[in-house]
């Protein structure tokens, strides 16, 4: 019974010491190993070897980046302002046994150091300059707190303030201040708007007038063209139309004529006929008194005489001459005056009126063009 005791405690004894010595480290960590109280190495990450009851791990340390969110802190500003700053420090472990023994708490010694920092530079800077300037104060707050954590084996790659907040009355005019600031733009827009609508809305006006002007301009260019065309072609339209009538008295004398030859009108015949045609004559509003001559009737018998032959009864009637002339009848139109008729287009008013019609229908460059510069 004794042996079988004596057996159970050599093996728990050997399980004890084989426990003790190994040693498993996880990836990103180390382990400060100290052996009798004194420094002997640092355990790197996997299966590592220690002499049982000599050795001991004072301190496992994480290598991995660390992010430490401080507090708000009161800052007071050069101009005497009190602004509360929450600053992020991103921090990393690059020698664990500087970490275990240069420093008892590192994580508490970044955060004093970054407040007394971060108030050194704050304190330098006005409200204004600290609310407007985050990156110079985050490289400030870096440089320092690299250079002085270095001595702990730690090294810092980030600073950052999370939030400034001012006191409140100077939130409240700062507020003001925006809302000033806001109203100023927005007076400033309006005003910029009404002035664009202004120059637009007088541009459009111009252009209108140009437009109105330009186009009574060709109104009455093309107005005068055609009351010109109009005049001449009127002109030209009463010409053959006197031309037109002398024909037609001409045509109607010519009948007349010819059928007084006809007809061998004795002196008596023509007396009548004169007689006759007295009353129309004297229907005008100018006529008032007609005097008939006492010889009338001897000179229609001398005008008988002279033009007429003697018939078997003693009486003179006229003879029409046998001379036949070759004058043109009085209905043709000599060669002179057949354009007079001719009803086609002017060529010359058709092309002055298509000139007049592609200068009124031609575009007015706006007014807003570069002007080409004056010559001096």
């Amino acid at each position: 019974m004794a042996e079988v005791i004596v057996l159970v405690v050599v093996v728990l004894l050997v399980l004890i010491v084989a426990v003790k010595s190994v040693m498993v480290v996880p990836q990103a960590q180390s382990a400060v190993v100290e052996r009798l109280g004194r420094f002997r190495t640092v355990a790197e990450p996997g299966l590592n070897m220690l002499v049982p009851f000599f050795d001991r791990v004072r301190a496992r340390i994480d290598l991995r980046e660390q992010v430490v969110s401080f507090p708000p802190q009161p800052v007071i500003t050069q101009d005497n302002l009190t602004v509360s700053i929450d600053t992020v420090v991103y921090f990393q472990v690059t020698d664990a046994r500087a970490a275990v023994y240069e420093i008892s708490n590192y994580i508490v010694a970044v955060e004093q150091l970054t407040t007394t920092t971060l108030r050194n530079v704050v304190g330098a800077m006005s409200l204004e300059e600290t609310l407007t300037s985050r990156d110079a104060i985050n490289t400030q707050l870096r440089g320092v707190l690299d250079t002085e954590t270095g001595r702990w084996g730690i090294r810092v790659a980030r600073v950052e303030l999370k939030a400034i907040d001012p006191p409140p009355s100077i939130k409240d005019s700062m507020e003001k201040q925006m809302r000033a600031d806001r109203e100023k733009r927005a007076m400033i827009l309006n005003a910029e708007g009404t002035r664009e609508s202004a120059i637009k809305t007088a541009e459009g006006q111009k252009q209108s007038a140009i437009l109105a002007a330009e186009g009574q301009k060709q109104a009455a260019i093309l107005e005068a063209e055609a009351d010109r065309q109009s005049s001449i072609l009127r002109a030209q339209g009463e010409r053959a139309s006197q031309y037109l009538q002398s024909q037609g008295q001409a045509k109607a004398i010519e009948k007349v004529f010819a059928a007084v030859k006809r007809a061998k009108p004795t002196p008596e015949l023509l007396a009548y006929q004169y007689l006759q045609t007295l009353p129309q004559m004297a229907q005008g509003d100018a006529n008032k008194v007609w005097v008939v001559p006492s010889d009338f009737g001897k000179s229609l018998e001398g005008f008988a005489r002279m033009l007429g032959e003697p018939g078997d009864d003693g009486v003179f009637r006229y003879e029409p001459s046998q001379d036949t002339s070759d004058a043109p009848p009085a209905e043709a139109v000599e060669e002179s005056v057949q354009a007079w008729f001719d009803t086609s287009t002017n060529p010359e008013v058709a092309e002055a009126v298509r000139a007049a019609e592609a200068v009124a229908r031609k575009e007015v460059p706006p007014a807003n063009m570069a002007q080409p510069p004056e010559q001096g």
